[in-house]
């Protein structure tokens, strides 16, 4: 595969237009014995003039995801939109700053794209191909 195992597109239904700038955070759970698990840091991107984000990762099994120890593994991740500063941009009030997007990954040679739909006040999302 020569693009990021996993990407997104955001699309701004207020405006009808793809959601250009908006920065992806995306982490990796971690189970920690005997404490709270937590999500670390795992890679981060921003979306383009269409509104995706292809390369939040290097492709799968390329010298640089094993260079940088970004190759995905079974498990579960999250993605991070940050949405206010888009829409702050836009001089538009919005009630959700971040939207987080839970998700697991069974299959590693999978492909995982995670489209968002959002409005000032709502958001959508599905697995999409």
């Amino acid at each position: 595969m020569s693009r990021s195992p996993i990407t997104c597109h955001v699309l701004d239904t207020s405006q009808g237009k793809p959601a250009a700038g908006i920065e992806v955070i995306l982490q990796k759970h971690e189970e920690r014995p005997g404490d709270a698990s937590v999500f670390r840091p795992f890679a981060a991107s921003e979306t383009d003039a269409d509104g995706r984000c292809s390369t939040l990762l290097p492709p799968r099994g390329s010298e640089d995801a094993k260079a940088k120890n970004k190759e995905v593994t079974p498990g579960i991740y999250k993605i991070v939109f940050r949405t206010k500063s888009y829409f702050d941009k836009l001089n538009v009030k919005c009630f959700y700053p971040y939207v987080e997007i839970v998700f697991e990954i069974a299959n590693e040679d999978e492909h995982y794209h995670i489209p968002l739909l959002i409005s000032p006040y709502s958001y959508t999302t599905y697995r999409g191909s």
